[in-house]
């Protein structure tokens, strides 16, 4: 027996405001997946995509208008930004943070970092592997500080002097006042032997692998054709010293045999002991810390690795900043 037209019709009709959306929304589906066929597809972009055209030159000049040509330069990946931050505040404590431009080695970094301080982040094409340039003793951390002394000379060629340091630093008092006279290049020995508070300035001698032990972590730079030479010679010298997997490199070897190559030709400075301790002598020495109180400028969280082992090392002597301190640096809580 089948149903009257006028019959089925009736039926249906309680039916149908279920049915006329299901049927608008399938339709919508189909006309979307045809759009999506037809339509040329673009690369994604970024709200922040005009700093991709952001280059070293705009940038550090930017920068240097804040600091009488001088430009304070760190590299950071984006697990380093909590570091970076740290060390900001303290920066910023000694009212010498708009001269900072940040390297970015990565693109995450560049937009976090200008969407919060605009124009205090470049980023230095190509990028390298951000997933493996943290890892201390790695090809990427290899890759990652060979690019220092590259970056240093395109600022130094603007014709800006440069101080360059390491972002797991922090300043306990103003670094300047000590780059007094008119040397090509200052620096902080890497040793934690005790030198008298007295002691030379000149290139320290080379130890057993006959080259000194000078932190490539912490340098100023003057635009002089001697602070050329030495950025040279440090990028020729990983050239010739690559890393492989028996000799695990890092950029310091190689800025060491530089310095020690240049040393007759290069006015060199060494930075007080007792203002610019290394970390094997400020957090292994107590008495030391003790004797030389009220003198230190720059402390550097080194010889140790991790990011867990440095944060916890920071907040056992007060130095992690970034907890309570926050609002002080330009980049706000990240």
């Amino acid at each position: 027996m089948s149903l009257h037209p006028r019959r089925r019709s009736s039926l249906l009709r309680p039916l149908l405001p279920y049915l006329r959306p299901t049927l608008i929304l399938s339709c919508l589906v189909l006309l979307t997946l045809f759009l999506l066929q037809i339509i040329p597809r673009s690369e994604p972009t970024s709200p922040n995509s005009k700093w991709n055209d952001y280059t070293l030159l705009n940038a550090a000049k930017f920068v240097a208008e804040n600091g009488n040509g001088t430009v304070i330069v760190c590299a950071v990946s984006y697990p380093y930004l909590p570091f970076l931050n740290n060390w900001l505040i303290s920066v910023a404590r000694q009212r010498h943070h708009e001269q900072v431009l940040v390297v970015a080695e990565d693109y995450a970094t560049l937009y976090a970092v200008n969407e919060r301080w605009p124009g205090h982040a470049v980023l230095v094409p190509p990028v390298p592997d951000s997933q493996i340039a943290h890892k201390f003793g790695s090809q990427g951390f290899f890759n990652f500080t060979s690019r220092r002394p590259r970056h240093l000379l395109q600022i130094l060629d603007l014709g800006f002097n440069v101080m360059y340091n390491d972002v797991d630093m922090v300043w306990m008092a103003d670094p300047f006042p000590y780059l007094t006279g008119t040397h090509d290049i200052y620096f902080t020995d890497d040793m934690a032997t005790v030198k008298p508070l007295d002691h030379g300035h000149g290139l320290p001698p080379p130890g057993k692998k006959g080259r000194p032990y000078i932190c490539s972590c912490m340098i100023y730079l003057r635009p002089s054709s001697g602070a050329k030479l030495v950025l040279n010679k440090w990028i020729q010298e990983m050239q010739e010293q690559p890393w492989s997997k028996k000799q695990k490199a890092n950029d310091q070897p190689a800025f060491n045999w530089a310095l020690n190559k240049t040393a007759s030709q290069v006015d060199m400075y060494l930075l007080p002991q007792a203002a610019f301790p290394t970390g094997g002598l400020y957090f292994r020495n107590k008495t030391w810390v003790k004797e030389t109180k009220g003198m230190h400028v720059i402390i550097h969280n080194n010889y140790i690795v991790g990011f867990e082992k440095k944060i916890k090392r920071f907040k056992d002597y007060g130095l992690w900043l970034v907890d309570d301190y926050s609002n002080e640096s330009p980049l706000g809580k990240i």
